[in-house]
């Protein structure tokens, strides 16, 4: 892995020499400490950002950025060894209500890294192994899918079609954004199509994948997703502004979104994210606590060093082969550099994921031999791009911040 490889003396120098000049720009008073201590704030609140140095850097970036991308709001957070270097909210939540770090939103996937740790931990217990049947506890799978194990359906190897590609799916989310779409319904549209492969010998995402893995801890552990995340994930990582919702409601102070997807430039935020993934991780969080789980899951701090291994390659690398049943858009090759661990994204020496949800784009990134954290949260105005803007600016700003660690883009 290339994480691991931090250990030769020359990067561990060049590490501890990154971690040296970034914390030259840490603001006064944050505390220093293990990289927890950066999450444990009783409010997120915007830093004093000085005259120079890295952390002007940072905001610099993400002020030209959201400038020349037409951003209604950049929400940003970078943590170095645990301690703030900067925090900063950019433009507006709404019309006249500017952005501020508490501002609530969507963490879309980020809770998918959540529940392949989750997973992890379990087999650190001696409940499960990674290789058990998912048909163990889920018996009324169709027979195409009796072969797949937890681990393909973590590390998203099972073949099975993503329902967010299905057309009829993506119409009908169109057409009624408010609606409540359950379980099986997803599942089903999966389900009902034809492996893209057999199970475990390629790669490719569906999210039925996540659903499926949500559905399977529960009987594994006889216990509802929402309370086991708590429990093994966000209490431990004292994640309190990071919650789950069965509604499409977000705690207040709330990030207001907008999208012009259906051809108008429109209000999303309240539009029902039921189908993202498994009930009990629909989540919602605040720029804090997303950069405290980009540290945390990226350390793999509530793992063991086997399971943290596993976390970061579960035998995804040299997958992704494109064949006549799924193009290369979909099997996407996994490589050393840049490829699908459980539930987390391995893009060169970080550790990442980009949720995008209806104009919610947000990104956390880990560098775990610098020990630096970035996270990001953008809405869009009426002319922005598209696409995953969050990560755009996180990987601007690793560049800048850690020259010699770029964030490539995923396939």
């Amino acid at each position: 892995m290339r994480t691991a490889r931090a250990s030769s003396l020359p990067r561990l120098a060049a590490a501890t020499a990154l971690i040296a000049s970034l914390a030259v720009g840490a603001p006064a008073g944050t505390a220093a400490g293990a990289p927890g201590d950066a999450g444990r704030h009783r409010h997120c609140a915007a830093s004093e950002v000085p005259a120079g140095g890295p952390a002007r850097e940072a905001v610099r970036i993400a002020e030209q950025a959201k400038a020349e991308l037409d951003l209604k709001s950049v929400i940003l957070r970078v943590t170095v060894d645990g301690r703030e270097l900067v925090t900063t909210a950019l433009g507006e939540s709404m019309t006249g209500v500017p952005a501020a770090p508490d501002m609530h939103f969507r963490n879309g996937n980020i809770a998918i890294s959540y529940m392949g740790v989750l997973l992890l931990r379990l087999v650190d217990q001696g409940v499960v192994d990674l290789d058990d049947p998912v048909v163990r506890w889920l018996p009324d799978l169709p027979p195409k899918a009796h072969a797949m194990t937890l681990r393909q359906l973590a590390a998203s190897t099972t073949g099975l079609v993503d329902y967010v590609k299905d057309p009829d799916f993506q119409s009908a989310v169109g057409a009624n954004p408010f609606r409540q779409w359950t379980a099986d319904e997803l599942v089903g549209i999966s389900t009902d199509k034809d492996l893209l492969y057999e199970p475990g010998t390629n790669w490719s995402y569906s999210h039925a994948n996540f659903v499926l893995l949500g559905a399977a801890l529960e009987r594994i552990t006889g216990t509802r997703l929402d309370v086991l995340l708590e429990r093994e994930i966000l209490d431990p990582l004292e994640l309190r502004e990071t919650a789950n919702s069965f509604t499409p409601d977000i705690p207040t102070p709330v990030l207001h979104s907008f999208t012009a997807d259906r051809g108008t430039y429109e209000e999303t935020t309240f539009w029902n994210p039921s189908w993202t993934t498994a009930p009990g991780a629909v989540e919602t969080t605040d720029i804090c606590d997303l950069a405290r789980s980009a540290s945390a899951v990226g350390s793999g701090e509530l793992l063991s060093p086997a399971s943290y291994r596993e976390l970061l390659n579960p035998g995804t690398v040299g997958l992704g082969h494109e064949t006549r049943t799924c193009p290369a858009a979909l099997c996407i090759a996994q490589t050393e550099a840049t490829h699908y661990g459980l539930g987390v994204l391995v893009l060169g020496d970080w550790i990442s994921q980009h949720p995008l949800f209806f104009g919610y784009s947000a990104s956390q990134d880990y560098l775990p031999c610098a020990r630096l954290a970035i996270a990001v949260s953008t809405t869009p105005g009426p002319d922005a791009p598209g696409g995953h803007t969050a990560h755009t600016i996180a990987q601007r700003i690793a560049a800048a911040l850690a020259p010699g660690h770029p964030v490539p883009d995923f396939g």
